[in-house]
Parts: structure tokens; C-alpha cells; sequence
């Protein structure tokens, strides 16, 4: 068998190295040093030729970074619990979805977790509602804002991955209930100037409460013009009278300073005892716990 015969012996070139009048070559192909060309079969190629022959790597373009900050708009609703992804595509392009007062219909538009979105009308957030009632020590400022020191946001940073904020605030040397929550209808509730949420606190002043201070507090006081009201006042069974128990509607301890530093009383400890019936039992100081339903249930049965 010849170099240029098929196996099947029929005589059929297979074309490599062999062309009219050229001499039988005795390797794959010549090389022409001089012309710097060379011969594959009957193909001339020179290096040009022979490197834009070889595959290219696949240049990319570069890849957008997502941001952990945003999230889509149909899986923020679906999250919310509204619908399904697909139906909330539905209610984007009807127009029926709201991004910062502004209707969206855009597909695939992302927002912040941040951000007001309104469904028909009503605020939906893609988390579910927590209620996390915290008993305050010393030494902790009632802030969300960084670089404030030790803050309460640190003491329940474990309790939940929803973004909780407290309601209403108290010093950083008070003492108490602090209720934290991701839901804006109860937290307006507790923040309604006009009604309100009632708070129990036990006070230590720094000399004995006279009768005729406690019932100024209870008829109601007018300091600077603005009239200040409180639900309650007594002196507590068993102690001195520079122990006082004072419920008030009111989600910070500012006003109760004000009260008697206009009636010329130094408080010496503030502690919020109850928030309209929850209270410290079994929360030793600086721990947490989750509300239960029937606690958030009467929270929300409140007039």
C-alpha cells in the first residue's frame, strides 16, 4: 500500500502533498524558509494566516454587580404576601404599584428595601411583622443611628432579621419596656398625639413628693403653654414618697422630665414598668422576647 492509497485499495489520492507535476514528498508538507510561507496539503499559509485561524477566547463584556440593596418589584410584593410573582407582574403593568408616590409599570424595575411601596393604595413591606419587647438597662441610648455609643439596637440585634425600630424612646440612664416593631399601623398607634398608648413608669425622686405636687400632676399641668396630661399618679404601697407611679400616653420619658423640673424635683431613676399591659415578667434586664399572638392581638384591639 501506497502513502496516497486508500485502504480499500481502489486507488483514490487522498490529496495530501501530491498536486500536477509535483515531486512525491516524503513529509506532511514543504517549508519555504526563504518566502517564510509554508504548505499544508494544497493550502499556502504564512504565520499571518495561520494565528487568525486558531480559535479566539470569547470576550466577555463585564458583568454588571448586583446590588444586595435592591430587589425586584414583583418579589418584593410577592414577599410581601400579596400574590405571586406572576400576578404582581400583572399589577405592576395595570398600574396598580406605587414606588415613592410614583406608579411603576416598568418590568424588571428594582427597588430599595427602603423605599415606600404601595399596593392599591396600601404600604407593603417584603417582610413579615415582628414584635420584639426589650427590657432596657443603663447605660444604652434609644437611637437607630450609628456612632451614638452602646444603643438598643445592639441588645436585640439577634431577635429578629426584620428591620425593627423601637417605638418611642428613653434616656440612656432610664430604665424599662422598650417595644420594637417592623409594623407601621401599631407604631402609629403608639406615636397618635391624640390617643396614644398608656405607659406605666415607676420613678425615684430625689426628696419626698408632696401631696399638693401630686395633685397638680393629676389635675394636669400647663408648662410653657402647652397643656400635659397624665393618665394616673400615686405614691407606691409599701415605699416613700419619693417613689412615684405615674402612667402617662406618651412614648418618651422627656415629658415626665419636664414635669418635675417645673415643679423643682430632681429624678434620680426613671423605669418604664408596662406598656399597656405588657410588663417585665420574666425579661431580666438587658434580654428580649418575641410577643406572643394574643399580646400582639390585644396591641391591636387597642382604641
Amino acid at each position: 500500500m501506497t502513502r496516497h492509497q486508500g485502504s480499500s485499495g481502489k486507488g483514490k489520492s487522498s490529496g495530501r502533498g501530491q498536486g500536477k507535476g509535483s515531486e512525491p514528498s516524503s513529509g506532511r508538507g514543504k517549508e519555504n524558509v526563504k518566502g517564510k510561507s509554508f504548505t499544508r496539503g494544497n493550502a499556502p499559509m504564512n504565520k499571518k494566516s495561520a494565528t487568525a485561524d486558531k480559535p479566539q477566547p470569547d470576550k466577555k463584556a463585564p458583568s454588571k454587580k448586583s446590588n444586595p440593596d435592591e430587589i425586584r418589584l414583583n418579589k418584593y410584593i410577592a414577599n410581601s404576601g400579596m400574590c405571586s410573582r406572576r400576578d404582581a407582574d400583572m399589577h405592576i403593568a395595570t398600574g396598580s404599584v406605587t414606588v415613592n408616590g410614583k406608579i411603576v409599570s416598568e418590568m424588571g424595575y428594582k427597588v430599595k428595601l427602603d423605599d415606600e411601596v404601595k399596593f392599591d393604595g396600601a404600604r407593603i413591606k417584603p417582610e413579615k411583622n415582628a414584635y420584639v419587647l426589650l427590657n432596657k438597662p443603663k447605660g444604652f441610648a434609644t437611637t437607630t443611628s450609628e456612632g451614638k455609643g452602646r444603643t438598643v439596637m445592639d441588645l436585640v440585634a439577634n431577635a429578629t432579621s426584620a428591620r425593627i425600630k423601637p417605638i418611642g424612646r428613653l434616656g440612656r440612664n432610664s430604665l424599662g419596656l422598650i417595644l420594637f416593631t417592623n409594623d407601621e399601623a401599631l407604631t402609629k398607634k403608639f406615636t397618635n398625639s391624640n390617643k396614644g398608648v398608656p405607659r406605666l413608669f415607676q420613678i425615684e425622686l430625689e426628696k419626698n413628693l408632696k401631696l399638693e405636687d401630686l395633685k397638680q400632676i393629676q389635675a394636669g399641668l400647663k408648662i410653657e403653654g402647652k397643656a400635659i396630661n397624665v393618665e394616673e399618679i400615686s405614691y407606691v404601697d409599701g415605699e416613700s414618697k419619693n417613689i412615684i407611679g405615674l402612667k402617662i400616653k406618651n412614648t418618651g420619658n422627656t415629658i415626665i422630665r419636664t414635669i418635675f423640673d417645673h415643679l423643682n424635683y430632681e429624678i434620680l431613676k426613671l423605669d418604664c414598668v408596662a406598656i399597656a399591659g405588657l410588663t417585665k415578667k420574666d425579661i431580666p434586664r438587658g434580654h428580649w422576647k418575641h410577643l406572643t399572638e394574643q399580646e400582639v392581638s390585644t396591641l391591636k384591639m387597642l382604641p
